[in-house]
């Protein structure tokens, strides 16, 4: 038994179950340290079994004392092993003391760093800096961590690729691009948040055979969507069913010289499973809108008044995708914030809402970081910099659910523990697949009680960015949100 895989951890929760396992469990700091080592070799020797000649670059604390366990292992199996310090191994204390102690007595010596080391090197162990560092890189270090990724060698980061900070990912001054990082005892939410992706490589990790159930009562800060959340939320239909079981979509949107935008969110909703899908949008779009996809009933609306019944027959209202910010958005807009059905608010409905106080828990935002700026009343860079924290204030300010859209998406609600989105791809930065997935957002919940509206969002997030990166299989550029459709189908019927 362990920790589920799926929970994500700030390292001062990972800190606090290494002291759970030193102070109430009983293994030793030092014990903790070689099994931390023993794990990273075992790993790059597997992955990189050719490789002979490795160089270890130690930093300073327990970091480094895990890259002189694994230097001492290297070279018992006859590794050309050369050490390069950037921190003075004197000055280490406790158990990096002894590591380093231990491989001195083994034989080992320590060299500077220059960048001229990786040139006999055909693989790099990253040990210099952990979950400890607070500022910005400068002097030696930063020059390390730059030479490193300017050199064509492989990369195995111990913990946390040097350079990231392991609670919101974001790059301190420079950080490490490893091929690997191996991590210990909780997986911290920075290799997944932020730049952490484009840093950490593939992770493994591994739980140092502390036992679960002593630290378990250290709280998750975040949970990754898997597949056991998608089975549960996507379960085989009765053979009963008929389409009044599924729901009924409207999507509202679609504004002169946008009606492209309302049919791909409508079409998501329709191959999301709704049962029915309705298209209010301007006069223009109905006739292209139902040629292009039957399936849709489609309204003229010229005014919230023209809405009528179908309002009421609603079970889920989609707004935004197309809708412009005129009058007659505007107008739209503020008839449908009134109505009792969960809505799901995209693009401009964003940034007509934003600056509005009212708060509403039966609802869905899902804004891109731009959108979600501007609801903050910030840049977008301060959004990027703290992407979970951006997250918690929409939650707090607006209500609801709430989509913080881009690598990583976050799924979040206030008082329940947030979801991560570890799928898509950069090709999935094309207009139109915020549009799919509002429709895929709107056609899950019409399919789901009020009360599951963070899971049913934080599913079609899933589904979105899993069937992406299967229409990217031939190459990431040149996906359009359309070719989704083609793709969906697998991932919204797991047990078919």
């Amino acid at each position: 038994m362990s920790l589920p895989s799926s929970l994500l951890y700030t390292p001062a929760a990972v800190r606090e179950m290494d002291r759970i396992a030193i102070e109430e469990v009983g293994i030793s700091g030092f014990d903790l340290m070689g099994r931390a080592g023993r794990l990273v070799w075992d790993t790059a020797r597997e992955l990189h079994a050719g490789a002979t000649r490795w160089l270890v670059l130690c930093g300073a604390g327990n970091n480094a004392g895990d890259g002189y366990v694994i230097a001492t292992l290297a070279r018992a199996a006859g590794m050309q092993v050369t050490v390069a310090a950037l921190s003075d191994p004197r000055g280490l204390r406790d158990d990096a003391a002894r590591a380093w102690e231990r491989y001195r007595q083994a034989g080992g010596s320590v060299v500077p760093f220059h960048d001229g080391l990786l040139a006999g090197a055909d693989l790099v162990i990253d040990a210099m800096l952990g979950t400890g560092l607070l500022r910005d890189l400068e002097g030696t270090w930063l020059l390390a961590v730059e030479a490193v990724n300017a050199a064509a060698v492989p990369v195995v980061a111990v913990d946390l690729p040097s350079g990231l900070d392991g609670a919101s990912g974001r790059v301190l001054g420079a950080a490490v691009r490893a091929d690997t990082t191996v991590t210990f005892i909780g997986r911290k939410q920075g290799l997944y948040l932020g730049a952490g992706p484009d840093h950490a490589g593939e992770i493994v990790f591994g739980d140092l055979g502390v036992p679960p159930g002593r630290v378990s009562r250290v709280a998750p800060t975040l949970r990754l969507f898997d597949g056991d959340d998608q089975v549960r939320l996507l379960p085989r239909r009765s053979r009963t069913a008929h389409k009044g079981h599924f729901g009924h979509v409207l999507v509202v949107g679609g504004n002169r010289g946008m009606g492209g935008a309302v049919r791909l969110a409508a079409e998501a909703a329709l191959r999301a499973g709704a049962g029915l899908v309705s298209v209010a949008t301007r006069p223009g779009n109905v006739v292209p809108v139902v040629a292009a996809r039957p399936e849709l009933m489609c309204l003229d609306a010229e005014d919230a008044a023209d809405l009528g019944g179908l309002l009421e027959r609603a079970t889920v209202i989609a707004v935004g995708p197309g809708l412009g910010q005129d009058a007659w958005a505007r107008k739209l807009l503020a008839h449908l914030l009134g109505r009792r059905q969960p809505l799901v608010i995209d693009a401009d409905a964003l940034n007509l809402l934003a600056g509005q106080s009212q708060r509403r828990e039966d609802r869905v935002l899902t804004p891109h970081p731009g959108e979600a700026a501007r609801l903050l009343g910030v840049n977008t860079a301060q959004v990027q910099a703290d992407r979970l924290h951006a997250m918690a204030d929409l939650c707090q300010r607006y209500g609801g659910v709430v989509v913080l859209k881009g690598r990583g998406t976050l799924v979040g609600r206030s008082g329940e523990l947030p979801y991560l989105i570890d799928a898509g791809n950069p090709g999935m930065a094309s207009a139109g697949m915020g549009d799919v997935l509002t429709g895929l957002v709107a056609g899950i919940v019409a399919q789901h009680r009020v009360e599951e509206l963070l899971a049913a969002a934080a599913c079609a997030a899933f589904v979105h960015a899993k069937a992406a990166d299967d229409a990217a299989r031939h190459g990431e550029r040149g996906l359009v949100a359309s070719d989704l459709f083609g793709c969906l189908r697998p991932w919204l019927n797991p047990r078919a």
